[in-house]
């Protein structure tokens, strides 16, 4: 075998793309499209490296390179979704694509290098286990997924309905809505929003593979979700509820209305995204019989002594955190997004 690590452009999208349909590691999150987006939505340069014997393709790892100076220079994969890291046919190619990650470490200053994966692939680097996902695995009858529920689920799902809430399905005609909602939800939370038009590349990137769901009450959208479709796995990738409206519980339709669609459209995996261990994500999600699966962020650390801490647990962020809630909405979609592009 003549392997070669080669930094792939858009001309090896293909070839990309159709190495990962048949690896079963693959995810939505390592299409090639996410390159194009992660530097036209954020300008951040990208590393999009495959192990290569002649037009065949043996591995692949992709990478973002978020700069600032706020947080430094990180090199990661993948940020601002759920997870990444390299997909291989085997354990030699996986190390080659690991080293070239390493070579670019160091070539660019970088930092730290983050690998947000679904296994370790190197028990010698420094590994934090402070995240999980939640998978639901599905019926092509949703009442099969119905019936395994807790009858206090059930009826917290039923009670839910009578609140009049209804629910809406689209992909790009739905980005205005969403957007309004999860602006308003995630300042409410004190997280800054990515610009609107991060949401809108992804939907021009991928138009057959993104759907978004919004909950409304008399009219008024009040919950929304925001879904990628890829293979036989549905991604849970952001959602938001207005903090005025969780009285109504919006998100007990919006799951089971989900849930439903995916069992309907022959989808036999519902990933409902990353969550910190022992939170009240954890809990919510494990209602719907969601199993839980560790996730293994992993470093290789360019001078850094320890692991690096960006996310809302770290006591440090509190005070931001707080004073961010205090803001007016259009100010945090104005400012959010020079801050939210730094944050992987």
């Amino acid at each position: 075998m003549s392997m070669k690590i080669v930094y792939c452009n858009r001309e090896h999208s293909q070839l990309w793309d159709s190495f990962l349909q048949n690896h079963e590691s693959a995810s939505f999150y390592h299409l090639f499209g996410w390159k194009e987006i992660n530097e036209r939505s954020f300008g951040h340069k990208t590393f999009y490296l495959a192990a290569m014997d002649g037009k065949r393709v043996l591995g692949v790892f992709p990478m973002v390179y978020v700069k600032s100076r706020l947080f430094g220079r990180i090199l990661c994969s993948m940020p601002f979704v759920n997870f990444g890291g390299p997909c291989s046919l085997n354990a030699e190619t996986e190390n080659l694509l690991l080293q070239e990650a390493v070579s670019i470490v160091n070539k660019y200053h970088v930092d730290y290098l983050e690998i947000r994966g679904l296994y370790k692939l190197d028990k010698t680097l420094p590994t934090s286990e402070h995240k999980i996902s939640l998978t639901i695995e599905l019926s092509s009858d949703p009442e099969i997924i119905w019936k395994a529920f807790s009858t206090k689920h059930r009826n917290d799902i039923r009670r839910a309905y009578k609140k009049g809430l209804e629910i809406k399905v689209g992909g790009y005609d739905m980005l205005d809505v969403f957007y309004k909602v999860l602006s308003e939800s995630w300042r409410d939370l004190g997280t800054p929003i990515y610009k609107k038009k991060y949401f809108e590349d992804i939907v021009a990137g991928f138009p057959d593979l993104i759907k978004i769901f919004v909950v409304y009450h008399q009219d008024v959208p009040v919950a929304t979700a925001f879904n990628g479709y890829y293979k036989n796995t549905v991604e849970g990738m952001w959602a938001g509820i207005l903090t005025k409206f969780r009285q109504l519980h919006p998100t007990y339709v919006l799951y089971w209305e989900m849930i439903r669609h995916a069992c309907k459209n022959g989808f036999t995996n519902y990933h409902l995204g990353r969550t910190s261990v022992h939170s009240g994500g954890e809990f919510f999600k494990k209602k719907w019989h969601a199993e839980t699966k560790q996730l293994y962020w992993q470093y290789y650390m360019n001078g850094t002594e320890q692991i690096p801490q960006l996310n809302v647990q770290n006591p440090k962020y509190h005070f931001a955190i707080n004073a961010w809630r205090k803001i007016p909405i259009k100010l945090t979609e104005l400012i959010g997004p020079s801050i939210a592009r730094c944050i992987p």
